[in-house]
């Protein structure tokens, strides 16, 4: 019988905390869509001033944020985004900046640490001269942390020169800034200096914050009013958002010193993984508080046999027909909770290794 349960699926999978139940049942709220919810107008106030933008704006999720935000940036459909094979808009988000946005995308690679080759962006870029055969190139997007490089950091440096290149070529630069804070921590950068290149952001308020609900656009001031609007349009408009809102405002307050910790125990996890026959990690790329698992070549361990073994331990991690395993620890996973896994990963690996001492 499990006794214990450890949620290493994602760090979208917490729960509120007492604090933030408390906030939302009290909360001050009006209509939002009228412009008049207390709650929410002082978290996005909040949230501009930390980011070093004139303005914010509170949406549903993170997909639609970034949506809004390529749409804004793209108002003639048939322009053109470049952005990395690998990143979330691109995968993860159903291909709507196409379906609904009629937008193009230019895809670059992803390097191992989430960056795109300096050089293949500037290449990508279209000459106006052909916009008579080609489509329009008008915004560049970049992702930090980059979740499907195992939430690696984009450098303040990194971003500036990137932000350059689009000044140049007159373009915009969005940000999707979904796990940023993990980045801020991990780098020890203020989160206004690693988006100063940036004219739009997104930054997600119920992954690594641990807040239920939301995410918030920066930007300009004209930005953010295009940005409403597409909100509505898109059917994110909501009326009395400060319920929400003000469980995000705990979070910013509570679990943003928190990250520093998961990130410690990301790495006391992967520093253990990497001690295991037949388990490769690279524990240098373990930035933030997401870790990848592979399998050697020739061991006789496969994902899918160590994720079976896991779940008869209440350890859960994303199902799927992925050769690696992904672990991602948030504000609820305790340093017991890591230890606990190891000890059940040293198990199942010996299990399954050496069946015959079983």
């Amino acid at each position: 019988m499990v006794v214990r349960s450890v949620d290493l699926r994602s760090d979208t999978v917490t729960r509120p905390t007492d604090a933030m139940r408390e906030a939302m049942a009290s909360a001050e709220v009006d209509d939002d869509i009228l412009g008049y919810d207390p709650t929410a107008r002082h978290l996005e106030e909040e949230m501009a001033k930390m980011m070093g933008k004139e303005a914010a704006l509170f949406v549903p999720s993170g997909t639609m944020a970034n949506l809004i935000c390529v749409m804004v940036h793209c108002e003639v459909r048939g322009s053109e985004v470049i952005l990395g094979d690998n990143s979330h808009i691109h995968v993860y988000e159903n291909g709507g900046i196409s379906t609904i946005g009629g937008v193009h995308p230019k895809t670059i690679k992803n390097e191992e640490d989430g960056t795109m080759d300096l050089e293949a962006i500037e290449a990508a870029i279209r000459d106006p001269k052909g916009s008579t055969f080609y489509p329009s190139t008008r915004l560049i997007c970049l992702e930090n942390t980059h979740a499907n490089s195992g939430g690696r950091c984009l450098s303040a440096e990194y971003t500036d020169s990137v932000g350059e290149i689009a000044k140049r070529h007159g373009l915009k630069l969005h940000i999707d800034g979904a796990r940023l804070f993990n980045a801020s921590i991990a780098l020890g950068v203020p989160v206004n200096r690693l988006v100063e290149a940036a004219d739009s952001v997104s930054v997600c308020l119920s992954k690594g914050l641990g807040a239920p609900v939301g995410t918030v656009i920066v930007g300009s001031s004209g930005f953010i009013e295009k940005a409403k609007r597409l909100r509505k349009t898109l059917g994110g408009g909501m009326r009395q958002i400060g319920v929400l809102c003000a469980a995000a405002l705990v979070a910013l307050q509570e679990n943003l010193p928190k990250l520093q910790f998961d990130h410690k125990k990301a790495k006391l996890l992967a520093e253990g993984l990497n001690q295991m026959k037949g388990i490769r990690i690279n524990v240098a790329a373990v930035e933030t508080n997401m870790i990848f698992m592979d399998m050697e070549d020739g061991s006789r361990l496969t994902a899918e046999k160590l994720r079976k073994c896991l779940t008869e331990c209440g350890i859960l991690v994303l199902p799927g027909n992925s050769p690696r395993i992904r672990m991602v620890v948030h504000h609820q996973i305790t340093t017991s909770d890591v230890h606990y896994t190891l000890s059940c990963l040293q198990q199942a690996v010996q299990m399954i290794q050496e069946p015959s001492l079983n």
